[in-house]
Order: C-alpha cells, then structure tokens, then sequence
C-alpha cells in the first residue's frame, strides 16, 4: 500500500514533468499519444488500457490547461494590483479566486490520478514504482553531480 501512495505522485510527475521538461527544451510537449506508447513500453499496456488512458489524460490536460490560463490572468491581475493607491478589497477578491482556482485545480488533479492509477494492475504498479525509483536515483546523481561541479567551480 506505501508504494500505491507513492505511485500516484510519480504518475503525476511523469504527466507533468515530461512535456515540461520537452518544451524547456524546445521540443515542444509530448503528445497524448506519446505519453501513452512511454507508458506501455515501461508496463506493456493492453488496448482497453491505452484508451482508458487517453482518455483521463486528455480530460487532464484540457482542465488543467484551461486553469492554468484562468490562475496566469488572476495573477497577472494581482501584480497589476502594486500601487500606491491600491484597492484592498479587489485585491483580497482575486487572490481569493486564484486560492479556490488552485483548490480546484490540486482537487481535478488528485482525482484524475487517482482515476489513472486504477487503469494499472498491480504487476504494473509496481514496475513504474521501480521506474520512478530508478529516475529519482539517476536525478539525485545529477544534482550532487551538479553540486560538485558548482564546488569546483567555486571553490
């Protein structure tokens, strides 16, 4: 069960953190599709999988996207908010849309991971705990490695 708990996160993180990472370097986002093949290369997903799949990852992404959009302008907002003469109530009013915006958005997203992680059998689970595992390992490395360098560099 302590690895189920874990596994929900590194689903997340893999959802998230790759089309970040890709488009940090000027790939672009990975596609929905592409998400889905990684998926069943680490896992060996069946057909019913991979549509099931599909589909809670592209309700993710078109909620997740449309909010995002919502909390930039909400916070766009808020620093338009910095004068003198400031308006506290318009101030307190978009910072407490973008506090419930943030609530929906954490909420949608537990819920649609939650709803991905019922797709996997328990052999699956369990081979992406030791992927996700793996990754933290290798990305750990890299950051002592960079910290050594740093070091180095400045020392």
């Amino acid at each position: 069960m302590q690895l189920t708990k874990l596994f929900v996160p590194a689903v997340a993180a893999l959802t998230f953190s790759v089309p970040a990472m890709a488009q940090q370097m000027g790939g672009g986002a990975p596609s929905i599709d592409d998400q889905v093949n990684q998926l069943d290369e680490m896992v060996d997903l069946d057909e019913s999988q991979k549509q099931e799949l599909t589909s809670l990852l592209t309700q993710m992404q078109n909620d997740i996207g449309a909010n995002e959009q919502e909390a930039q302008q909400l916070q766009q907002q808020l620093s338009e908010h910095v004068q003198s003469d400031y308006d506290e109530a318009a101030i307190r009013a978009d910072a407490e849309k973008l506090g419930d915006l943030t609530a929906e958005m954490t909420a949608d997203s537990i819920i649609i991971q939650s709803q991905i992680e019922g797709v996997f059998t328990q052999e699956q689970q369990d081979q992406l705990d030791e992927a996700m595992a793996q990754q933290q390992e290798q990305m750990q490395q890299m950051q002592e490695q960079m910290q050594q360098q740093m070091e180095q560099q400045g020392g």
